[in-house]
């Protein structure tokens, strides 16, 4: 599944509805609402949780992915050790990253892209992306109908 800097993983799109993104991977096995009120679309087959905001029209604007089969400019992330995927990385001018601790878990943000590296032990584990907000302050929804 390849990953999309500032567009969504694989035929995901920011913007998206619920009905379109189950006409693309039929219904989730989990669907709840968040303490926002957020919607929120869990596919164990995929390892991918989606949030619908609620203050945007219910449009999909954050993924989180575990996957071990996705892909960032063609190299896969998940359970790769984080110095050899922030090096690859490095060769497409992203470099930028604030860090966070969490116990055993570090976070490696890049805010260009909105992307989060989630680590335990030094290898990525999970990938965050959200959908960007561009110069007005709103969201920049890929996903035209």
């Amino acid at each position: 599944m390849k990953i999309n800097l500032k567009n969504g993983i694989d035929k995901l799109l920011f913007g998206m509805k619920q009905n379109d993104v189950v006409a693309l991977y039929g219904k989730p096995n989990r669907n709840y609402k968040d303490e926002d009120d957020n919607v929120i679309f869990a596919y164990n087959a995929l390892k991918m949780r989606l949030t619908f905001y609620k203050d945007e029209e219910l449009k999909l604007g954050y993924i989180v992915a575990s996957s071990p089969d996705l892909e960032l400019f063609g190299n896969t992330i998940i359970g790769k050790k984080i110095s050899a995927v922030k090096k690859e990385l490095a060769t497409k001018n992203i470099t930028k990253f604030t860090e966070e601790d969490f116990d055993t878990f570090e976070n490696y943000f890049n805010e260009d892209n909105w992307f989060i590296l989630q680590t335990e032990f030094e290898e990525v584990v999970k990938f965050e992306i959200g959908a960007i907000i561009n110069a007005k302050d709103e969201f920049d929804w890929k996903f035209k109908k």
